[in-house]
């Protein structure tokens, strides 16, 4: 089986109802092992069998079911795409709010002109107002009634169903009691008209679409300020010569100059010169960073002070930038576990409002004393105009697409909406220590040597066999070496076992680098340094041992700094109620000797990656629920397995995999951003679905006439379609809040 996903867009989904009706259409699809239907992104996301389905029929699947889709179309940078995306957004704005004018116009027009004209014009007034509003229907509201034939032909219905219904059956009656009055008036009831109720009403509903539309595109005004981010021009090195040309053209190994006051055009490596880089929309951090010879500068950040040139890098769409916009777009596209709950209501609930209408028409035409057709036929139109699920649709995800809008801001990238409401329901929190909670550049403080060795040979010999590790502690060791003006060769042979250590042979000599139990398993006594390591391994360093031919020669110590704002952050995940745990590989004294210097009670030390693992394990079997913090590549397998991974990132690695969500800063405080972000956008949804809901349990009734015998109150079609369209802007703006939140 070859599982492959494929985004692609669909357009003409208006409500719940529809965006229900085109995942379940391509779920049954033969192939399809999961389909999210996005109605605020008009998306589809299908993972499927690439042998047993293709993406063209997938898009067949769509149109079948009576809604329109096509394959995205090639293009080779997804910053392009999105600006694509964002045209396309103010495109269907435009038009909507141009309709929306119109038809309101016409409809001031067709209020005003019965009352202008004298009673002997009513008929030849009526005759004009027929024609104005053929003219809007065919027009401004063609899309309603194409997309109702369309549904009705694949046996379903949806928001247009509701609307066309209301406003065709409007016109209808208002044709019949124009062309032949006698019908109503034979059987004493008024040849009344509902012309201008039509016209209304649709100028109503699009200025409420128009209105949405609007919303839609402040719910990803983060994404659009982050795909402005990229210059259209990039200064070259060619020849002898500095050109600009546009990003397009810019490819890897050029060398390309920036100077104070510009964005830096492609992700690159310096060069030459020094400055201070702003890189706060990507990664949240106010304060400008130092960049000189060797450091990595990324696109789309600006240049503060000097200027520089760089090597370019990583280019289009596998540029930071670029990363970061298509994990935003596809966590902008992907749905929260709670949108099921308003899937479920909207596959019924059309029908159900269809039902409903017709037993309002009945139990009026039977009770009403007066004009009963007329009575029973608007509050019946009422009923259908009002019961519109559009605000049910649109509860989740604007908040989904809103949150990780406002967690990009911060530098957090949340990869969707499974991701975004787990992380609210985080009890326990597990923080690796290397890189999480200390800088991650660890640095040799003390050399101790068994007696009669030169502690010079000793730093050579384990600096050589470290050259080959990965692990950030061999980094310290090699830069102490070169720091003591010895010159680092390359060992004849290298091995290292993960969480251990590592063995060679350097200038043959047979030498060990690790820990006590590294040690241990060559038969190394470490007992005549052990007093040494216990006191360095009290201040909160990293004991490392060093042994050659077989016999231990010294003990190193390497400190790793604690970040400064790691006290503050788990002060603030435990002021949250979570249970905040350190893991580590490294000895027990180093690991409480840090946890105790930031506030951390509960230590796990000396364990491996699989004894991460077998942590969060535990913990979830006791009813847990575990996010893991580490940086998104020695702990994979806990990333993996917790609840909910969360990465620390340094702006160049953005889409570690394993990892639900980026931290993008470094910075221990953006877990708690994170989790409280989670709480406030879970708070928002339910709002929004709670709010939706009611809408829907008390307009309904009230639209039906359930206040009428008491009160004398019934709700007209006109304030019907208004109630309608100001439920949906409700809930998107209820969620455009989310934009503002204060996080601590």
């Amino acid at each position: 089986m070859s599982q492959t996903t494929l985004q692609f867009p669909v357009t003409g989904m208006t409500c719940a109802a529809c965006q229900a009706r085109v995942q379940r259409a391509l779920q049954r699809a033969p192939g399809v092992t999961d389909a999210t239907v996005n109605l605020m992104m008009h998306s589809a996301t299908v993972t499927y069998d690439a042998d047993a389905v293709s993406p063209e029929r997938l898009v067949q699947v769509v149109t079948d079911a009576g809604y329109d889709a096509a394959l995205p179309a090639p293009t080779e940078n997804v910053l392009d795409e999105q600006t694509a995306r964002e045209a396309a957004q103010r495109a269907e704005f435009v038009t909507l709010r141009t309709k929306a004018v119109v038809s309101g116009i016409a409809g001031a027009l067709a209020m005003a002109l019965p009352m202008a004209l004298p009673m002997q014009w009513m008929r030849a007034s009526n005759v004009g107002l027929l024609v104005l509003t053929a003219a809007v229907m065919l027009w401004a509201g063609r899309h309603f009634y194409t997309r109702a034939w369309a549904a009705l032909r694949h046996g379903a219905s949806d928001m247009n169903t509701l609307v066309a219904l209301g406003t065709g059956s409007a016109f209808v009656y208002s044709v019949v009691a124009t062309v032949a009055p006698t019908l109503f008036t034979d059987h004493g009831m008024p040849a009344d008209v509902y012309y201008e109720a039509v016209i209304v009403i649709i100028a109503l509903i699009l200025t409420g679409n128009a209105l949405e539309a609007r919303a839609k595109g402040q719910t990803t005004a983060a994404l659009k300020a982050l795909v402005d981010l990229q210059p259209a021009v990039a200064r070259v090195r060619r020849g002898d010569a500095e050109v600009e040309l546009p990003v397009g053209l810019v490819m890897a190994g050029d060398l390309v100059t920036v100077r104070p006051g510009e964005r830096i055009p492609v992700d690159g490596t310096v060069e030459s010169g020094e400055s201070a880089v702003d890189e706060s929309m990507l990664t949240g951090e106010a304060a400008p960073v130092a960049k000189r010879a060797g450091d990595r500068v990324i696109g789309g950040t600006i240049n503060r002070t000097g200027a520089f040139r760089f090597r370019a890098t990583t280019l289009g769409s596998a540029s930071v930038l670029a990363q970061i916009v298509r994990l935003m777009r596809d966590a902008q596209g992907s749905r929260a576990p709670i949108q099921a709950l308003a899937d479920r209501i909207s596959a019924v609930f059309v029908p159900t409002v269809l039902a409903l209408a017709l037993l309002t028409f009945g139990v009026w035409y039977v009770a009403a004393d007066t004009a009963p057709l007329v009575r029973a036929f608007a509050v019946a139109v009422a009923v259908l105009i009002i019961a519109c699920p559009c605000a049910m649709g649109l509860a989740v995800p604007t908040a989904v697409m809103v949150a990780t809008g406002r967690g990009a801001q911060l530098g957090i990238l949340i990869k969707g909406g499974e991701a975004l409401q787990r992380a609210g329901t985080v009890t326990a929190i597990l923080l690796d220590k290397t890189g999480t909670i200390t800088e991650g550049r660890p640095t040799v403080t003390d050399v101790i040597t068994v007696d009669g060795l030169d502690r010079q040979r000793v730093l050579a010999l384990a600096a050589a066999l470290e050259a080959d590790s990965e692990h950030p502690l061999a980094d310290a060791v090699v830069g102490a070496a070169r720091e003591a003006g010895i010159e680092v060769t390359l060992a004849e042979s290298f091995a290292s076992v993960t969480g251990r250590g590592v063995h060679g042979v350097v200038h043959g000599a047979a030498v060990l680098v690790g820990n006590a139990a590294w040690l241990g398993d060559w038969s190394v006594p470490v007992g005549p340094l052990d007093a040494d390591a216990a006191r360095l391994a009290a201040q909160g360093k990293t004991v490392v041992y060093v042994a050659i031919d077989g016999a231990l020669a010294a003990v190193l110590a390497i400190a790793d700094p604690i970040k400064p704002s790691s006290a503050a952050a788990v002060a603030g995940l435990r002021d949250l109620g979570l249970d905040v745990v350190m893991v580590t590989g490294d000895t027990p004294a180093t690991a409480h000797a840090i946890a105790a210097s930031v506030g951390i009670a509960h230590v796990v030390a000396g364990v491996l990656p699989d004894g991460k693992v077998a942590e969060i394990s535990r913990r979830q079997a006791e009813g847990a629920v575990v996010a893991m913090v580490g940086d998104g590549i020695n702990d994979a397998p806990a990333l993996a397995k917790a609840d909910v991974g969360m990465a620390i990132g340094t702006g160049t690695d953005i889409a570690a995999e394993a990892a639900d969500v980026v931290l993008m800063r470094g910075d221990l405080a953006q877990v708690a951003q994170a989790i409280a972000l989670s709480r406030r956008t879970m708070r928002t949804m339910r709002q929004n679905l709670f709010w939706a809901f009611v809408y829907n349990v008390v307009t309904i009734p009230v639209a039906a006439g359930v206040l009428y015998p008491a009160f004398g109150l019934l709700l007209s079609p006109v304030l019907a379609s208004a109630a309608m369209a100001l439920s949906s802007v409700s809930v998107v703006g209820n969620s455009l809040r989310l934009r503002r939140a204060a996080l601590r």
